[in-house]
């Protein structure tokens, strides 16, 4: 049994998606990512990771059986490609500082064989934030949030507690006033040194292990 990743072009009809996520599922194929969009001109393009597939030819050469099916294509999985990722939320100027520090360590990692990306969404406002963290749970990859404001608590804090117990993620925190240090795994006061710990934290070259300190420890 292998694992693959597979690109279906489509013509956009009705029922395409159904017939064959169907038909996978009857070859025992577990799909543990889907990705859909609308191209131009009628026809769409559907990103699937599958598990467990014993005959990757045999269900292609189905797949194509399929009317709607234009070509398909076999390629290496997000994971493989961009592998782990980090999420930064806050403020313009200290996300971009972050970022900065992520950014220069993911390149150190990255060159021995690592696979980190860092996304940045600079945003104000405590509703957009706390929306934005809620997302983190409906996107693939995420390994930690890294959380770059002046203030945040509230709604904030409640959203971050409530994703730290559905998934495995690293939450840091900028040293800032309100309640969300209070859940953070880390509190970094400088921003650039918040991206660097980010990228430590969950890279396997790395040789800093977050779980080993006590508390919200500030740095």
């Amino acid at each position: 049994m292998s694992d693959y990743a597979i690109t279906i072009r489509t013509f956009e009809k009705k029922g395409v998606l159904d017939g064959i996520t169907s038909l996978i599922a009857s070859k025992g194929v577990n799909i543990s990512y889907t990705h859909l969009f609308i191209n131009g001109e009628n026809t769409g393009t559907i990103n699937l990771e599958l598990e467990n597939v014993s005959d990757i030819d045999g269900l292609i050469e189905e797949l194509n059986t399929i009317d709607a099916v234009k070509n398909i294509e076999i390629h290496d999985s997000i994971n493989t490609i961009y592998g782990k990722r980090i999420v930064i939320f806050g403020g313009g100027a200290q996300v971009s500082q972050v970022a900065l520090g992520a950014i220069t360590e993911a390149d150190r990692h990255n060159i021995r064989g690592e696979r980190i990306s860092v996304d940045t969404t600079p945003l104000v406002g405590e509703d957009n934030i706390s929306d934005a963290v809620s997302a983190l749970t409906r996107i693939p990859r995420v390994s930690a949030l890294v959380l770059a404001g002046s203030l945040m608590g509230g709604e904030i804090t409640e959203t971050v507690a409530k994703i730290k117990k559905e998934q495995d993620i690293v939450v840091i925190s900028l040293n800032m006033p309100g309640s969300v240090t209070e859940v953070a795994d880390l509190i970094v006061t400088d921003p650039i040194q918040a991206g660097v710990m980010a990228v430590m934290a969950i890279a396997n070259t790395a040789v800093f292990d977050i779980k080993k300190l006590k508390g919200n420890n500030k740095f």
